[in-house]
């Protein structure tokens, strides 16, 4: 099944393959990205035997953050709509994050901006090591609010006040060292490393583990609520309409250091 920018399949397991599909633009999300994502929780969650979910991206790159040429679009439009826009991604993120069954994300090449967000939100991420990370936004003169909790559950606040104020960039040992994935295998070992994690899961009773999820989760205070939910959306949106998110989307577009940069 497929929307074209996102595919997805079941097997007789129950195990669900979802895979990022923009791969000619590194898996940039855009509009029909985040809706594909959506799409594809409403029909997993119509499986009554579903029992893990492995996240993928098609080609060289996991997922490369924002599609800056729609981003770019998208800031150039109403309030209402930037909204929306930004509605649309957190609930996406807070869909995967609150999915009811175990999460997989297998993670090769880029995996920045909100492709960490993706990671965070699932439960067991395995990267290979060429596998390359950043929480960039800043950079454009964005913010990355919609993903701040789950990357702050998955990484520590300690780190992401040092990665999502930096915008460097760290391999996926560091990303391993920082919490963010749990294991780094070869560069072409992500299938072999990923079936022995979904093997683990199989081994498990699937009401016990969604029941060890969720309290999990709500012990832990990692659900994000409507209030907050709705003030991260709204100070993404109002981000993407400032002067700062202009001069550096047109900075990266145009390859050069940005007016805030001295000298």
């Amino acid at each position: 099944m497929s929307n074209d920018t996102v595919l997805w399949t079941v097997d007789a397991r129950g195990v669900a393959t979802v895979t990022l599909n923009r791969p000619k633009v590194n898996n940039a999300y855009n509009g029909d990205l985040i809706q594909g994502l959506h799409d594809a929780m409403d029909a997993l969650g119509s499986e009554a035997d579903l029992r893990l979910v492995v996240l993928r991206g098609n080609g060289r790159h996991f997922q490369a953050g924002a599609d800056l040429a729609w981003i770019t679009g998208v800031s150039k439009q109403s309030p209402a709509e930037n909204e929306k826009v930004s509605r649309l991604t957190a609930e996406a993120v807070r869909r995967l994050d609150t999915c009811p069954v175990p999460t997989l994300a297998l993670v090769q090449g880029g995996c920045f901006g909100g492709g960490t967000g993706i990671a965070a939100a699932c439960d067991v991420v395995v990267a290979s090591e060429d596998a390359i990370f950043s929480i960039a936004e800043t950079r454009w003169g964005l913010m990355a609010g919609i993903i701040l909790p789950q990357l702050c559950q998955a990484m520590g606040v300690r780190q992401v006040r040092r990665y999502a104020l930096t915008g460097e960039r760290f391999g996926a040992h560091e990303a391993r060292r920082l919490g963010l994935v749990h294991e780094v295998c070869a560069t072409d070992g992500l299938e072999e490393a990923g079936n022995k994690i979904v093997d683990s899961v199989l081994m498990n009773a699937p009401g016990a583990t969604t029941a060890t999820k969720l309290r999990t989760m709500a012990s832990a205070r990692s659900f994000v609520d409507d209030g907050e939910l709705r003030d991260l959306i709204d100070e993404h949106a109002r981000a993407r309409q400032q002067p700062e998110a202009a001069e550096g989307l047109a900075s990266f577009r145009e390859k050069r250091k940005p007016a805030w940069y001295p000298g």
